[in-house]
């Protein structure tokens, strides 16, 4: 029987051995993995918002285009751009908002053996090391509008960007991971949807 102390020992032997690779990593790896990760991540990304990222409102453009702006602000995010006319905003906020850090933190071990599995066949066991940082970024939201038939169709896209170099020193992947992506969605709908019940505010 293999006591406690030699399992410890094992996996102390496994980390470190890990942990020499993982410096071991060529930039050229790093690249190759990231790009891995990036073209796995677009393929739920396209996916999912394809699935739930439009919805139609049965509210003028103006009307929902008000409506999304203060559901954003109501979120932590700050407007950057926006133009009414042609049904574009532009919201940021520093990473992880418009998500609460526990709720990041959930859905970004949910989407971490994804993530590795990625960037295994490029790095092999290092990969066991390689974390999501939010740290050094930005979640950048567009909304549009568009008249449709059955009323405005608003629909969203979610992208990070870069503010601080990473402290790991990989480079940066262009995608929100699925379950993120997921639950930020739903989040901002849902409270888009309450903003919308709740309607315009009285005049003074």
């Amino acid at each position: 029987m293999i006591s406690p102390r030699s399992i410890a020992v094992r996996w102390g032997a496994i980390a470190c051995i890990g942990l020499m690779q993982a410096a071991c990593v060529s930039d050229q790896q790093k690249v190759n993995a990231i790009s891995a990760v990036n073209e796995g991540f677009r393929v739920e990304y396209e996916r999912l918002l394809a699935e739930k990222g439009t919805r139609v409102y049965r509210q003028s453009r103006a009307d929902a285009f008000v409506a999304m702006r203060v559901t954003l602000a109501g979120l932590g995010m700050r407007t950057e751009q926006q133009d009414v006319t042609l049904g574009h905003l532009a919201a940021v906020a520093v990473a992880p908002f418009p998500l609460t850090r526990e709720e990041w933190r959930s859905a970004s071990k949910a989407d971490l053996p994804l993530l590795q599995g990625l960037i295994e066949p490029e790095v092999g066991i290092a990969a066991r090391f390689v974390k999501f940082e939010p740290q050094g970024l930005e979640v950048v939201i567009n909304a549009t509008f568009v008249d449709g038939a059955a009323g405005t169709e608003v629909s969203l896209t979610v992208r990070l960007r870069e503010i601080a170099p990473p402290k790991s020193g990989w480079p940066r992947r262009e995608y929100v991971s699925p379950h993120v992506l997921n639950v930020g969605l739903d989040k901002i709908f849902g409270a888009y949807e309450r903003e919308l019940q709740a309607g315009p505010p009285p005049p003074p």
